[in-house]
């Protein structure tokens, strides 16, 4: 029994935790890790809001185009007008700035 006793302390006083230095490099890689996933991200969120506002774009001119097809002419209301028609359900996001002028082209300033 004190042989086994001898080889367990014998075993834990050789038994080494982290270092200081080696603790802070892990959290250092941590840290580079986390700013590239946050700056791909981010990336990731500008190219998403960008197709959203081409989509909103590609929305409205096929919504003017179904107004000139009944009517012959482009709504003057703008965007305003395909919603209250009901060729638009709503409005795009005001982000987008997308706007209908009177001769039908479509302007976005989001995109």
């Amino acid at each position: 029994m004190s042989n086994l006793r001898t080889s367990i302390s014998a075993a834990r006083k050789n038994d080494e935790g982290f270092t200081l230095v080696e603790l802070l490099i892990v959290i250092i890689v941590l840290g580079v890790l986390a700013s590239i996933v946050v700056f791909g991200v981010a990336q990731f969120r500008t190219d998403a809001q960008t197709a959203a506002c081409k989509a909103d774009v590609k929305q409205v001119s096929t919504a003017a185009d179904a107004w000139y097809a009944k009517n012959l002419s482009y709504p003057s209301g703008g965007v305003t007008a395909l919603v209250t028609a009901g060729y638009l359900k709503a409005a795009p996001a005001a982000a987008s700035g997308v706007s209908l002028a009177a001769d039908g082209t479509v302007t976005a300033t989001g995109c």
